[in-house]
């Protein structure tokens, strides 16, 4: 079945799965994005009837109407106290658990009059009249008129007052994002996947799963953010220009607008292991929008020598100034993220009747920014830190979030890290909804799970146990973990390296146990026929040197000043426990260049307890050798 994008754009039609509809929603608190499954069974993010991939959440009243998404949002400007916004971050949570001081320009959160401890928003809608009874015609030109048969005039809507609870305003949203993806696919979903944040605990849970319920939407299952990045990252196609391998050391940098949250992962053969996580929510992508339209004030105030305060505002027309300036500043953004040169922020009738246009290079927005990417620098170099890593350690960098689809984010965390890292930016993937997008990703890993777990079959064992080991707590997420790369040695005399040899990884530090790995290689048969080899633990490293900066021509005659040392770094390799040594006789020996060669298969199985067994094999049924090596105490 072909579908159209929704934004009517020229790009080309998705082909849809004709398997049973399921979707994924990544829910945040700010934005929200549906993906689906192509005829590949690969995820694609949509756009809503509007156009919107990266749908608002918000919600609106003006007068009859109810406006959804992107078209809400914008009426924070003329109609903030009957926009609703920020409502995901409150699900679950009871009146009196909700600050009170939290400055607001949409519509307050109120005590519901009839629940006790609820919050609830009031607004203020019209309410429609309802439809007066037919009256019967007159037949009769004598007829004498009366009351029976004057036509009755229809009645204007009512101004009327509106209590929704926060339950009830996400599931009008979760409705819509529903409704979009079915007149996408041209039937109804059959189930979906929503995401939530690390924090949401079992009320926010059950809260949002009874939005859904209500919505009429069957969730497969309410997956953690850190959850979906893992789905994304390791299920979907990788880039044609992706230079890792199935095995590496990923940064999940997730910077949404109300926080940052950070997870370093071990990826071993597909299957994801934690190595540490943290959460900052001094910072994040409101943060950024707060330093934007301060800038674009003082440029107002510069030009106009009208005073004017945002973040936060006071009075009236400061506010609602504001609200402008933070509709105009998302375009901002999204121009300095795909372009190099300049962007400009245009509101008519900022304030006092004055239109304002400024612009920004995308050099004054990085230093504008610099302390919140130093931040989000500090906390990454913490995680590492608490996981006994490097920064060099690090292979792949995966952004989730619009902010953080910013360049200068990117220029600031590789700083740190080695020149052969792997981001969205260096793999070209940061838009468009590719693979590496940060604003789709999260909904592209939901859908992806959503796929498995209707394969698995609803109410199946299997589906219980998938759904399961992404629970906290779970067996699974808490497992061993080999501390050092287990590897093959093959000595060599004269050998210019630190291992004396030629060195095979087999089964590489941080990788979750129980695990199976197995190399296959082309060796030099030796005297005798045999073939040898050594098996060792390998402590993986980082070598720092400093040294000082080369001077120029004519530095000579300048007086000594203290010059910062360039700092190098190198990774290093060093054998830290030998465990074993292996011969085996080559009996399908070959000839290549005047040498004897044979091929060798060798398999690793690390299980639970640390312990090693060793299987050595000259292919096409050559000799075979086992080894167990006990775990250590």
């Amino acid at each position: 079945m072909a579908a159209t994008k929704a934004n009517g754009s020229a790009d080309a039609p998705i082909e849809v799965s004709s398997a049973p509809a399921v979707i994924g929603i990544n829910f945040g608190n700010s934005y929200a994005s549906i993906a689906v499954l192509n005829k590949e069974e690969n995820a694609d993010c949509i756009a809503n009837e509007d156009g919107e991939r990266q749908i608002a959440c918000a919600i609106a009243f003006h007068g009859e109407e109810m406006y959804i998404g992107n078209q809400a949002k914008h009426q924070l400007v003329k109609n903030s106290q009957n926009t609703i916004i920020g409502f995901r971050n409150l699900l679950g949570k009871k009146f009196s658990e909700i600050p009170a001081d939290k400055p607001t320009n949409s519509a307050p959160v109120i005590q519901h009059p009839d629940l006790p401890d609820t919050a609830a928003y009031k607004v203020q809608v019209l309410q429609p009249a309802p439809t007066p009874l037919p009256t019967s015609k007159v037949t009769s030109a004598a007829a004498t008129p009366s009351a029976s048969n004057v036509a009755t005039p229809r009645s204007e809507p009512t101004p009327t007052t509106r209590i929704l609870t926060v339950s009830e305003v996400t599931t009008i949203f979760l409705k819509s994002l529903v409704q979009s993806a079915e007149d996408f696919l041209g039937r109804k979903v059959h189930g979906v996947v929503i995401t939530i944040p690390t924090w949401f605990g079992d009320e926010q849970k059950k809260a949002l799963e009874e939005a859904a319920k209500d919505a009429g939407v069957a969730v497969l299952q309410l997956l953690e953010e850190a959850g979906a990045a893992v789905v994304a990252t390791t299920s979907a196609p990788r880039s044609d220009k992706d230079t890792l391998g199935e095995d590496r050391t990923q940064l999940v940098v997730d910077l949404g607008a109300s926080g940052l949250e950070l997870s370093l992962l071990s990826v071993r053969q597909g299957l994801a292991y934690s190595l540490a996580t943290l959460s900052d929510h001094t910072v994040g992508g409101d943060a950024i929008d707060d330093r934007l339209i301060k800038f674009f004030a003082k440029e107002f105030t510069k030009k106009t020598k009208t005073p004017l305060t945002v973040a936060p505002a006071t009075e009236p027309q400061d506010k609602r100034a504001e609200a402008k300036l933070r509709l105009a500043v998302e375009h901002t953004k999204r121009t300095l993220s795909a372009s190099t040169g300049a962007a400009t922020c245009s509101v008519e009738s900022l304030k006092d009747g004055l239109d304002f246009t400024g612009a920004i290079n995308r050099l004054r927005f990085d230093m504008e920014m610099r302390p919140i990417y130093d931040h989000v620098y500090k906390q990454v170099q913490v995680l590492a830190s608490s996981a006994g890593l490097d920064l060099y350690d690090i292979d792949e960098v995966v952004y989730v979030g619009g902010s953080a689809s910013l360049p200068g984010l990117d220029e600031a965390l590789a700083a740190g890290l080695s020149e052969d890292v792997v981001t969205p930016f260096t793999a070209g993937t940061v838009v468009g909804g590719g693979v590496g997008d940060p604003t789709t990703l999260l909904a592209r890993g939901a859908v992806l799970q959503a796929k498995l777990l209707a394969t698995l079959g609803e109410g199946s064992a299997e589906e219980r146990e998938v759904k399961a080991a992404f629970a906290p707590g779970h067996a699974l997420q808490s497992v061993k973990a080999t501390t050092r790369t287990l590897g093959l040695l093959f000595p060599e005399e004269g050998a210019e390296n630190a291992l004396g040899g030629q060195w095979v990884p087999v089964v590489l530090r941080e990788t979750a146990l129980p695990a199976r790995r197995a190399v296959r290689l082309d060796v030099e048969v030796g005297e005798g026929a045999r073939v040898g080899f050594e098996v060792w633990e390998a402590k993986e490293g980082v070598k720092i040197t400093k040294e000082a900066p080369p001077k120029l021509e004519g530095d000579e005659d300048e007086e000594d000043e203290e010059e910062e040392e360039i700092e190098t770094k190198e990774k290093t390799l060093e054998k830290e426990a030998f465990l074993a040594a292996l011969t085996l006789e080559a009996h399908k020996a070959r000839k290549v260049d005047g040498r004897l060669r044979t091929t060798l298969e060798v398999q690793f199985l690390v299980n639970e307890a640390g312990g090693l067994a060793i299987t050595a094999v000259e292919a096409d049924g050559g000799e075979k050798v086992t080894l167990a090596i006990a775990p250590a105490s």
